[in-house]
C-alpha cells in the first residue's frame, strides 16, 4: 500500500508524554502541526513537553486510557492524522498486567478508533523487537510477525498483528519499526535510558554477546512527524526509522568512547546467560527494587538482527552513537541522575 498522504493539520497523538512520544510532539509542533493528547494525567503534559520548548498550553489534550474505547474515539475525532504511540515499555515482570493490557487492547482500541475516525494517515509505532525471532538474516518490511517469549515483545507482536489485518483491509494505517532509543529529555527514565544510567553508575558489569538496532530519539521523531504531516507521502506503508546495529561490544565501546571512562565489564554467552537472567526475572517478582539484569534485554540481544540497509525511511541519516550517547549522559547529569564522575567527559558537553 502506497497510498498519498495529503498534510495533516491536527493530529491525534497517544502516548505523547512518554520519550518517543513527546520528541515526536515537538517535531510535529516545529511542522506546524496542530496536536491533540490522548493523557490519562493532564500534569504530565507540561514536564515533558516544556523542556523540548514545546507550550503545554498549546497542546489540546482528552484524558483517559487507550483502553478506553469512547476516549479513543474522542482524541481521534476530526484529526487528520493519529499517531499511536502509547504503549509500556519494559523488560519488568511486574508489569506484565499493564504490558499485556496497554500493549494490545490498546493499539486495537486505538487503532480501529483512528480508522473509523476517517482520518487520512494512522501511524502505528511498533518496534524492531516485533519481528523476532527472525528466520531472515536481515529484517525487512515483508519480514513476518516474530513469535517472542518474552512478554513485552509478544505484546508488541500482538499489536503488529492488529496493524497488519487493518492494513489487508485497506485502511490507511503505515507501521513504523523504531530501533532501540537513546538521546537527551526522557521524562520516565525509559528502559534504555535507563540501561545507560545503570552502566555509568557501574551496576553492569556482566553483558551478553549478540546486539540489537540502536538509534536516536529525535531522528525516529522526524520521521514519524513527516508521516503524520504528509512530508513523506511515498513512503512505503511499512518502514524502519533510522537505526545502526550494534553489538554489546559496540554499545560499550561507544559509551567509552562519550565518556571518556573505563567502564569495566565482561561479556558472556547470550544463550548461555539466559537461564541465569529467567531466573532474575523471576525473583524480581518478589524482589522490591529493579534489577538491571532482565531476561527480555539478553533475549534480544540473542536473537536481535541488523535491518536491511534498503529498507531505510528515507528520513535523516542516523546521528553517531556516541553523539546520542553523551548528549543522553550529559542530560542525565544535569539532571541530577548521574555524578559528574559517573558522566564523564560527557558531564561537560554544551546541553544538546
Amino acid at each position: 500500500m502506497n497510498a498519498v498522504i495529503r498534510p495533516a493539520g491536527l493530529v491525534a497523538v497517544t502516548g505523547g508524554t512518554g520519550f518517543l512520544g513527546s520528541h515526536t510532539v515537538a517535531a510535529l509542533a516545529a511542522a506546524g502541526a496542530r496536536v491533540r493528547l490522548l493523557v490519562r494525567d493532564p500534569a504530565r503534559v507540561a514536564p515533558a513537553l516544556g523542556p523540548l520548548g514545546v507550550d503545554p498550553d498549546a497542546v489540546r489534550t482528552v484524558v483517559g486510557d487507550v483502553t478506553d474505547a469512547a476516549a479513543a474515539s474522542r482524541v481521534c475525532e476530526g484529526a487528520d492524522a493519529v499517531v499511536h504511540l502509547g504503549s509500556v515499555y519494559s523488560f519488568d515482570r511486574r508489569r506484565r498486567a499493564a504490558i499485556a493490557r496497554t500493549n494490545v487492547l490498546g493499539t486495537e482500541t486505538v487503532l480501529r478508533a483512528a480508522v473509523r475516525s476517517g482520518a487520512r494517515a494512522v501511524v502505528h509505532v511498533s518496534t524492531v523487537g516485533a519481528l523476532i525471532p527472525s528466520a531472515d538474516p536481515e529484517l525487512h518490511a515483508d519480514s513476518a510477525v516474530g513469535r517472542p517469549t518474552e512478554p513485552y515483545l509478544a505484546s508488541k507482536a500482538a499489536g503488529e498483528q492488529v496493524a497488519r489485518l487493518l492494513q489487508q483491509e485497506g485502511a490507511p494505517v503505515r507501521i513504523a519499526y523504531p530501533p532501540a532509543l537513546l538521546g537527551p529529555h526522557d521524562p520516565g527514565i525509559g528502559d534504555q535510558t535507563g540501561r545507560l544510567r545503570d552502566a555509568l553508575r557501574g551496576l553492569m558489569p556482566l553483558w551478553p554477546t549478540g546486539g540489537f538496532p540502536l538509534g536516536d530519539v529525535r531522528d525516529t521523531a522526524t520521521v514519524l512527524a513527516a508521516l503524520a504531516t504528509g512530508a513523506a507521502p511515498d513512503t512505503p506503508a511499512r518502514i524502519f526509522t533510522p537505526n545502526r546495529f550494534v553489538s554489546t561490544a559496540d554499545y560499550l565501546a561507544a559509551l567509552r568512547a562519550a565518556t571518556g571512562r573505563a567502564l569495566p565489564a565482561a561479556r558472556l554467552p547470550g544463550r548461555a546467560m539466559l537461564p541465569a537472567a529467567r531466573l532474575v526475572d523471576v525473583l524480581q517478582r518478589w524482589w522490591p527494587w529493579h534489577i538491571p539484569a532482565e531476561y527480555g534485554a539478553a533475549y534480544t540481544c540473542v536473537h536481535a538482527v541488523p535491518v536491511a540497509a534498503d529498507t531505510a525511511a528515507g528520513g535523516p541519516a542516523p546521528r553517531p552513537i556516541e553523539q546520542t550517547m553523551a548528549e543522553t549522559a550529559h542530560w542525565l547529569y544535569r539532571e541530577g541522575l548521574l555524578t559528574r564522575r559517573q558522566a564523564g567527559a560527557a558531564g561537560g558537553r554544551t546541553a544538546p
